[in-house]
Parts: C-alpha cells; sequence; structure tokens
C-alpha cells in the first residue's frame, strides 16, 4: 500500500493534479483498476498536504450487475457512494444495436459521469487509467489512427467546468492487479458482451508480444510520451521512470 500510494503521490506533484479543497469523483466501474485508485486515493487523502474530500460514483449500465460489494467497500473507507442508474446497455445493444459499440458506450458513460459529478458539486473526475493504459493507448493512435496521440495526465473540460485526472499513470498494470488480489478487495465480472473482444485487447496482446522481445518497450514509449511530441505529458516535477513493480 505504502509503496503503490508513494507512486500515486508522485504522479499528483508531477502533473498538479489536486488543489486544496478539490471535491474529487471517482469513477468507480467494479473493475479492478477503479476499485484500485478509490482505496489508493482514500488512503492518499490522509496524508496529502493539500486536503481533499473524495466520494465514489458507479454507473449502472442497465446490465444487470450488483454494486452492492462497491458500496459496502465505500463504507469501509468511509467515502461516500454514488450509484447512477442509467439504461446505456440496453439502448446500444438492444435497441440500436451497434455492430461497434464501444465509441458510443465511452461518450454516453462519460456524459453520466459528468453529468452526475456536476449535480453532486464535483469539481474533479478521477478516472483509473494505469501506465500500461498510457501505453496500449499511445500505441492504438499510432495503428489505428497515424497519429501520435495518447489521453492526458490532467484534462480540463472546459464546456462542464470539469478536471479529469489520473493519478495511478505511475502504477503498473500487474502492480494493481496484485495490489487487489492480494488485499481480497472485491472486483465486479463484467457483462458487457464485448468485453474482452476489442481492438484494446488486439493492441494489449500485441505490446505483451513485443515486450518479449523488447523488455524495455514500454518503458521507452512512456518516456517518450513524456518528452515530445505530447507536451502535456511533461511532468513539473523531477521525473524517475517508475520501474515495474512485483
Amino acid at each position: 500500500m505504502q509503496k503503490m500510494v508513494g507512486l500515486m503521490r508522485r504522479c499528483v506533484e508531477d502533473y498538479n493534479m489536486i488543489q486544496p479543497g478539490d471535491r474529487i469523483g471517482v469513477g468507480v466501474s467494479g473493475g479492478k483498476d477503479s476499485v484500485a485508485l478509490l482505496v489508493l486515493l482514500a488512503e492518499l487523502r490522509k496524508y496529502n498536504h493539500k486536503p481533499f474530500t473524495v466520494e465514489a460514483i458507479t454507473i449502472d449500465m442497465g446490465l444487470g450487475m450488483d454494486f452492492s460489494p462497491i458500496e459496502q467497500l465505500c463504507a469501509d473507507l468511509d467515502v461516500p457512494f454514488h450509484l447512477i442508474k442509467t439504461e446505456i446497455g440496453p439502448i446500444i445493444f438492444d435497441h440500436r444495436k451497434e455492430k461497434n459499440p464501444c465509441s458510443m458506450c465511452s461518450k454516453m458513460r462519460r456524459g453520466a459521469l459528468n453529468q452526475a459529478l456536476l449535480d453532486l458539486g464535483l469539481n474533479k473526475l478521477a478516472l483509473g487509467h494505469h501506465y500500461d493504459d498510457a501505453v496500449e493507448t499511445f500505441v492504438m493512435s499510432l495503428i489505428y489512427e497515424g497519429r501520435i496521440s495518447c489521453f492526458q495526465p490532467v484534462t480540463d473540460l472546459d464546456r462542464t467546468g470539469i478536471i479529469q485526472i489520473r493519478p495511478m499513470l505511475y502504477i503498473h498494470e500487474r502492480t494493481v492487479d496484485s495490489f487487489v488480489t492480494r488485499n481480497g478487495y472485491p472486483v465486479l465480472t463484467n457483462r458487457c458482451p464485448v468485453d474482452k473482444n476489442t481492438k484494446r485487447e488486439e493492441i494489449k496482446q500485441l505490446v505483451y508480444d513485443l515486450s518479449a522481445t523488447y523488455p524495455d518497450l514500454k518503458e521507452r514509449i512512456f518516456g517518450a510520451m513524456q518528452r515530445l511530441p505530447l507536451p502535456e505529458w511533461g511532468p513539473q516535477g523531477r521525473y524517475k521512470r517508475p520501474k515495474e513493480q512485483e
């Protein structure tokens, strides 16, 4: 826990993600990444020199999932829990019968999250993207779009006034997996019909295969993102590349 909170704190400081008095909503889907984010942010608020509050927001997609384990985890962490019920799943899969549903689903979920933040008076949204997500998104953009691009550590959504932050960018996926499993935190089964059958999964496998030949591939890509040509990724603090933890 201490090591992971330290990595999160360094990421938060490098990108100036949190200001005193921030009210941060955590998007909690019930997957391992969002659960780890929730736990680590709840822990960080105890020691961070900039006081902030944390609230959990879960978007119920209308796919029949039981979120009571997440609600109990929030109670244990002393974090307010908000369940937002929607019909996003039925709209996309039953009514529209989308052949490529991921883009629309992402937009609708993000819209529901942003509206929930506005309704609750929260000013920041924390998302559970980690180190590997950043590398894979960069490769996806390069291969599928022909662009050198990635999501930003901090994104100011001008139309809503909400700021998105990604505090786990210095933490590797395998570290997240180990942390959640070792501590027995609840992880929900994703009931999305296209789960694990997406372009992102193809890129994840590609990066995994290439890493067998080039072990430092992820570190080189991440380091390149922090230099150029992605100026938003240049850390404000003195950065030392995080090594993968066991």
